[in-house]
């Protein structure tokens, strides 16, 4: 890979690995106390499986971001590296629904559940939460760019070749 190709994926490498960082550190931060009817209650995310996964997964993609920024780019690993960033893309993609999910009845409730908002007694919890979806958003949405990004170098690549 030239020069001009290998720049703008290691920023945008650069900028996932930010987002995901981000958002494994905002989640595994985020932790709040009320009192209601004389009982306290902590909210923290490792009450909920769905934000367990959303920190499991940015971790991963962190992790496996920063093995890919020393990772000399060759041309044979071009088509593994690819499919492995589709795979992170999905992952991330996963853990934010399933992190939006919950946090949406944390916010709202559900009235026909009975389950009623807690966002009101939490909300340093709900806020970092909150920062933690908003900076996993920005890390998928840069993996399906990275995404596109290498398989249009890939595309390029067998045109080249023919």
């Amino acid at each position: 890979m030239t020069l001009s190709k290998k720049i703008p994926m290691f920023l945008l490498r650069l900028l996932a690995l930010g987002g995901a960082v981000t958002a494994t550190v905002l989640m595994v931060t985020s932790h709040d106390s009320a009192q209601v009817f004389n009982m306290k209650f902590e909210a923290k995310y490792t009450n909920s499986p769905s934000f367990k996964y959303f920190v499991l997964m940015n971790a991963i993609a962190s992790g496996y971001t920063l093995i890919l920024l020393f990772f000399p780019s060759k041309n044979s690993c071009a088509h593994f590296i690819l499919v492995l960033d589709l795979i992170m893309a999905f992952l991330l993609d996963s853990s934010i629904s399933a992190c939006l999910a919950i946090g949406q009845v944390g916010k709202n409730g559900n009235s026909h559940a009975g389950w009623l908002p807690i966002c009101k007694q939490v909300p340093k919890f709900c806020d970092h939460v909150t920062g933690a979806v908003v900076a996993g958003f920005v890390a998928a949405i840069v993996y399906f760019l990275i995404v596109l990004y290498s398989l249009h170098n890939v595309i390029n690549l067998f045109t080249l070749k023919t």
